[in-house]
This record gives structure tokens, C-alpha cells and sequence, in this order.
């Protein structure tokens, strides 16, 4: 699948808001604005569990990585996630 593709379901995707569990939970993090160097994806199968977490990290920005969005998108479905939400924009790493 390519990365327009991916990008444009995983926005569908988090675009109809909480819908229920399973939950996704995408964000992304890197030492600026422009650059995203690793995206967390986090599962919630029901209210009150304990978050899941998965890393994928690049030198490159991620948001571009065809094959990390492509991954996040199977990783949606595969799930069966009713709600993903995304966290607005880039995590600056913390210099402490």
C-alpha cells in the first residue's frame, strides 16, 4: 500500500472520534517540529485496562515511512479498533 493511502485511512480513522474500545492511541515524537523520528502506538482493548505499547523508530521522519504507516494501519485493523486517536502535531523529546 503506498504512504498517501495509508495516511489518508489512518485520518478517516481518527477523523470519527471515540467510537468505543478497542482503542489506538498514535503519536509522534522527535527533536523538532519538522522531524519525527518514532511513533507510539498504544492499545486499549477495554476502559480501565492497561495501555499496550509498540515503537517503531527511523532516522528519516516517520510520518513519511511508507512502511511504518503501513504497519500502523494493519495494526488498526488487525485490532479491530473502533476509536484511533492521534496527538496533534510532534512530541519534542525532553533534553532532561
Amino acid at each position: 500500500m503506498n504512504l498517501d493511502k495509508s495516511t489518508k485511512r489512518i485520518a478517516k480513522r481518527v477523523k470519527k472520534g471515540f467510537q468505543g474500545y478497542p482503542q489506538i492511541s498514535i503519536a509522534y515524537f522527535g527533536e523538532s517540529e519538522e522531524l519525527a523520528t518514532e511513533v507510539v502506538v498504544g492499545y486499549v482493548a477495554e476502559e480501565g485496562d492497561a495501555v499496550q505499547e509498540q515503537k517503531f523508530c527511523s532516522k528519516t521522519d516517520v510520518r513519511l515511512d511508507e512502511t511504518i504507516q503501513t504497519t500502523i494501519l494493519k495494526v488498526i485493523e488487525r485490532a479491530d479498533a473502533k476509536t484511533v486517536l492521534q496527538t496533534e502535531g510532534v512530541v519534542l523529546f525532553s533534553n532532561t
